[in-house]
């Protein structure tokens, strides 16, 4: 059987397989495919953060090339994401209503935890995570800005939040709903970990 991601061929980056490699190829192709769409990036800029060519990642996601094991790592750093993990999560083979909290997809990193709710289901008109802002968590001193609407409730623990010149240090039960085109920005300033549920529409990730 050939390995689920190539170790040997003329190319560094792409090992070209054929027969069962093929269908491993492909199922490594569409898992990239499913996580750079549920980062909101574009096939060029995931290939910039990770450095290689952008027909590097369309030949990968189309199941034409295996990534070299190195490539691929180069390739999820960009998703802030470990080979474990890529192999592990279920790609949606229909419809699905319900998901285990093991199946939320984390794409937050460093003290803010993101776990989206239905990554893998197409054409999603609303986005919905499940976040945990460690203290000092801070979403940048940049004021987010985008399209849409979105709101939340905070389940435990304290959370700032600006809303253009507006400020409120909200706590369990309290809740924000906004035009996220206003400029905004979400705090931890407690001494524990904040836990909340949000939603936006459309989706960002």
């Amino acid at each position: 059987m050939a390995n689920p991601i190539g170790t040997s061929g003329s190319d560094p980056q792409t090992d070209q397989s054929a027969g069962e490699g093929a269908d491993v190829g492909a199922d490594v192709g569409a898992r990239l495919r499913h996580l750079r769409n549920a980062h909101g990036l574009s096939q060029r800029e995931l290939a910039r953060r990770a450095g290689v060519a952008n027909a590097t990642i369309s030949q990968i996601e189309s199941g034409g090339s295996n990534p070299s094991v190195g490539a691929l790592k180069r390739i999820l750093d960009g998703l802030s994401m470990d080979l474990a993990g890529f192999f592990s999560f279920e790609l949606a083979t229909g419809e699905r209503h319900f998901y285990k909290a093991s199946e939320l997809l984390e794409i937050g990193k460093d003290k803010l935890s993101y776990r989206l709710v239905a990554a893998d289901r197409p054409g999603r008109s609303i986005q919905m995570l499940h976040e945990t802002l460690m203290p000092g968590a801070d979403t940048g001193k940049i004021l987010l800005s985008h399209a849409g609407e979105e709101c939340g409730i905070v389940l435990s623990g304290s959370l700032e939040v600006s809303v253009g010149e507006m400020r409120q240090v909200l706590r369990q039960g309290d809740a924000w709903y906004f035009d996220s085109t206003i400029p905004h920005r979400f705090r931890n300033k407690g001494a524990e970990p904040c836990i909340c549920i949000s939603a936006g529409t459309p989706p960002t990730f």
